[in-house]
């Protein structure tokens, strides 16, 4: 794959987004977004758009992608805890 079409890029739920090619475009976009987050009280408006705003925002940012990564690893450890723990519930109920 082309590296520059993999930074235009950001990947949400699975589904590959393309994202302005210029700079100060991705940025007033993220931006946007996260000020739609915050005003996410708004009928049109949802909390949903804060954290697309911070991916998009990651993008160019150092900082924020590394909060983004991290944020990411804490909730997929504790996705699986979870799901291992319902799993060995579920086995110990089949066995008594």
């Amino acid at each position: 794959m082309d590296n520059k079409k993999t930074k235009n890029t950001v990947r949400i739920l699975g589904k590959r987004l393309s994202l302005p090619r210029s700079l100060p475009m991705r940025r007033f976009v993220g931006g946007t977004f996260v000020l739609g987050g915050l005003l996410g009280f708004l009928p049109i408006l949802g909390f949903w758009m804060l954290p697309i705003g911070l991916m998009i925002l990651s993008r160019d940012s150092p900082w924020l992608r590394r909060f983004r990564r991290r944020a990411e690893v804490r909730v997929l450890r504790r996705w699986q805890a979870n799901h291992y723990r319902r799993k060995l519930r579920r086995l110990s109920v089949r066995a008594t």
